[in-house]
């Protein structure tokens, strides 16, 4: 189960967690590139690793995150892109239910 938004350990948390560490890995990438741009060929072996691992890892944050919104929108009752709010309904149900009973005389 899913605990309340902003818990630590929520789905919320734990994906902007797993967002700050790929933002890290970013500019650690960023950093290797720019070596590589200036000759450094080290940086230039490295950076090759680097875009694999850092392809994977936005494979993974894309997914992680996917999973989190359908977790979220299921924890709130959204269905289908649509939200379904019960309270709402359970009035309607009465008003409706109200008018029949006034229209029919009956108690």
């Amino acid at each position: 189960m899913m605990g309340p938004i902003g818990d630590e350990g929520s789905s919320e948390a734990l994906l902007s967690e797993a967002l700050l560490l790929y933002r890290t890995a970013a500019e650690v990438f960023a950093t290797v590139i720019e070596d590589a741009r200036s000759g450094d060929e080290k940086a230039a072996r490295e950076a090759q690793g680097y875009a694999r691992e850092f392809h994977k890892a936005l494979q993974t944050a894309m997914q992680e995150r996917q999973k989190v919104e359908q977790l979220c929108k299921q924890d709130a009752g959204i269905a289908y892109h649509y939200a379904l709010d019960f309270d709402r309904a359970r009035d309607e149900v009465g008003r409706r239910m109200a008018r029949l009973r006034a229209a029919g005389g009956g108690g």
